[in-house]
């Protein structure tokens, strides 16, 4: 295989790796307003307490990629987008302080409450409009310091509908982890986002079809619609299932608890590799594709011995993080 190629699945794995797992917490942050009950609010940093810091090294692994096998692609998103990716990274700041104090806290709890609330929902926000200011393309050669490019109506969009994204994973995620109340408070709010995240990604598609040339024609010419329609009939399929296993729970009907959060998390598999079809082989649309943005051969083969050994790693303690802490919150005892 061709090197830069496989750096750009890297890539793109690490990438739907950061979004499905530090999806659900951040969605967890965004849900907060939504339980305010007693107890309800330490469940929820429970839930998440053994799992956060990790999800997040999916964040900094993608970003060692771009920066190592395709610099050119990380200058230009870097520089072209340094005010939200600032913001973002501010809100994870104050979103990983809040979970350090929350637990030791007493009179200033509600001020930590509103640091991980708010910033699970700014950092969620700035990355689906980072997602649809790179769909929607910016000029070459644009300073972020000077001009507020990135932030337009459809990036607006992409932003809100990630955070429904999320806040579905993370529903589904409280329903799997779960039981009583919260569990069926999970499982009434996974059924509104879930008709949200469906509206969302039927908007965003239509409007990225109406607007970017090249993606209509990469979707319709020919008989490419035909070889591609899979995605989307497929994507309502697991719509239907989603809301199916959702619903049984409140008719109480014996159902497989996990099955929401697997749903919901192929729906961004789904919504992934359509947006890979859209733009693929771009790494910046219509400036920079990931060959143009690679490394020298010689960078990357140097590279290989450290992917080669830390991305199974990675996946190896991550699985056994999530499996050591696996079945509801109660069963284990809280070790934050």
């Amino acid at each position: 295989m061709d090197l830069a190629l496989f750096y750009f699945l890297v890539l793109g794995f690490a990438i739907f790796m950061y979004v499905l797992l530090d999806g659900f917490d951040l969605g967890i942050g965004i849900l907060y307003p939504w339980f305010n009950q007693e107890g309800e609010r330490d469940h929820l940093m429970r839930s998440i307490s053994h799992v956060w810091d990790g999800n997040e090294t999916w964040l900094v692994f993608g970003g060692v990629v771009l920066f190592a096998a395709f610099p050119a692609a990380y200058a230009g998103i870097t520089s072209t987008f340094y005010l939200p990716i600032m913001l973002m990274l501010f809100a994870l700041i104050f979103r990983g302080v809040a979970f350090e104090y929350r637990f030791k806290s007493d009179t200033s709890r509600p001020y930590w409450d509103l640091a991980f609330s708010a910033g699970s929902a700014i950092a969620a926000f700035c990355q689906g409009m980072l997602l649809g200011s790179i769909v929607q393309g910016v000029p070459a050669g644009v300073d972020s310091l000077s001009s507020l490019h990135w932030l337009t109506p459809f990036s607006i969009l992409t932003g809100f509908s990630v955070m429904a994204g999320y806040a579905l994973l993370a529903a589904c995620y409280l329903f799997m982890k779960s039981r009583g109340r919260i569990q069926e408070h999970a499982a009434k709010l996974g059924k509104q986002l879930l008709l949200i995240t469906i509206l969302a990604m039927v908007i965003v598609s239509l409007w990225t079809v109406a607007t970017q040339i090249d993606i209509r024609q990469r979707w319709f010419s020919g008989l490419n619609f035909l070889w591609l329609s899979p995605l989307p009939i497929i994507t309502l399929v697991v719509a239907v299932l989603a809301w199916r296993d959702l619903n049984r729970h409140s008719n109480d009907v014996v159902h497989h608890e996990g099955r929401p959060f697997w749903y919901a998390a192929t729906l961004f598999l789904l919504g992934f590799a359509g947006l890979v079809v859209g733009l693929f082989p771009y790494l910046i649309p219509r400036q920079l594709t990931y060959m143009e943005a690679a490394s020298p051969d010689s960078s990357l083969l140097f590279l290989l011995p450290g992917i080669c050994i830390f991305v199974p790693l990675i996946c190896a303690y991550t699985l056994w993080g999530y499996r050591v802490f696996a079945g509801k919150v109660e069963d284990y005892q809280e070790g934050y």
